[in-house]
C-alpha cells in the first residue's frame, strides 16, 4: 500500500512539472511570437519617410509638437502619396533652418533649385531637396504672432522738444509678448508626382494668343459718317 502511494505521488509530480513546462513554453511562444507580430504590423502600416524624418538628427528645440499629414497612396495608386510634417521650434527661423539644413545634408539629402522654389513668394527660409525618389520642400518661418504686432496709436507716442531724444526703443514696434520661436513645415513628394521634375510647359502665342489681348485703339468704324437717309 505505502509503494502504491509514492507511485501515485511521484506520478502526479512529474504531471505538474509537465504542466509548468508547457505554460512557460506557451508563455515564450507568445512573447516571442507578439514582438515581431507588433514591430512588423508597425513598418507596414507606418509610412518610412515620416520614420527618415524621425531619424533625422534635429535638436528637441527644434521639433516640438510634431504633427504629420498624408494624402493619396502609398504606393502610387490613382494619386501618389503627399506627406506633410509641421512643427514648432523654440528660436528664431535662421537657427532652425540652418539646423534643419544640416541634418538633410547629413542625411543624404541634396539641394534643388527648380523654377517653383517655392512658386508664390513666402516668409521666412524656403528651400527645396532631392533624394533618391523623394522631393522634399523645407519652409521656416516666424510663428503668425509675430505677424499681429500691435498698433499705437499716434496720440499715445512719446512727445518731447524738438530735436529732443526719444529715448531708446522709441523707433522700435513693440513685440507680442510670448512670441517666440518659429514654425517648420517639410513636404515631401513622389518624384515621379511632382511636376517640378519634369519639363516645364512653353507657352505657344500661336496656340494661347497674345498675352494680355491687344487693345484696338484705331477702330475704323469710328471713321465712317453716317450715310443720309
Amino acid at each position: 500500500m505505502f509503494r502504491g502511494a509514492r507511485s501515485e505521488i511521484r506520478r502526479q509530480m512529474r504531471e505538474q512539472r509537465r504542466l509548468r513546462l508547457a505554460a512557460l513554453i506557451m508563455v515564450s511562444l507568445l512573447v516571442l511570437g507578439a514582438l515581431p507580430l507588433y514591430f512588423g504590423i508597425r513598418a507596414a502600416t507606418r509610412d518610412p519617410v515620416f520614420s527618415s524624418l524621425d531619424a533625422l538628427a534635429v535638436p528637441a528645440w527644434a521639433a516640438t509638437s510634431v504633427e504629420d499629414g498624408v494624402d493619396g497612396s502609398r504606393w502610387c495608386f490613382i494619386e501618389c502619396r503627399f506627406r506633410e510634417r509641421t512643427a514648432q521650434s523654440e528660436r528664431s527661423f535662421d537657427e532652425t533652418a540652418t539646423a534643419y539644413e544640416k541634418a538633410l545634408t547629413d542625411d543624404g539629402w541634396r539641394p534643388w533649385t527648380p523654377e517653383f522654389c517655392p512658386d508664390q513668394p513666402v516668409e521666412g527660409r524656403y528651400t527645396c531637396w532631392r533624394r533618391d525618389e523623394l522631393t522634399l520642400d523645407l519652409w521656416v518661418r516666424e510663428p503668425p504672432c509675430a505677424l499681429e504686432q500691435p498698433s499705437v496709436e499716434p496720440d499715445l507716442l512719446p512727445t518731447g522738444e524738438p530735436g529732443a531724444d526719444p529715448g531708446p526703443g522709441a523707433s522700435e514696434e513693440p513685440a507680442v509678448e510670448g512670441c517666440t520661436g518659429s514654425v517648420v513645415t517639410v513636404k515631401v513628394r513622389n518624384a515621379i508626382a511632382d511636376e517640378r521634375t519634369g519639363p516645364q510647359p512653353s507657352t505657344d502665342p500661336s496656340l494661347t494668343g497674345e498675352d494680355p489681348d491687344p487693345i484696338f485703339t484705331d477702330d475704323p468704324l469710328l471713321d465712317l459718317t453716317p450715310s443720309p437717309s
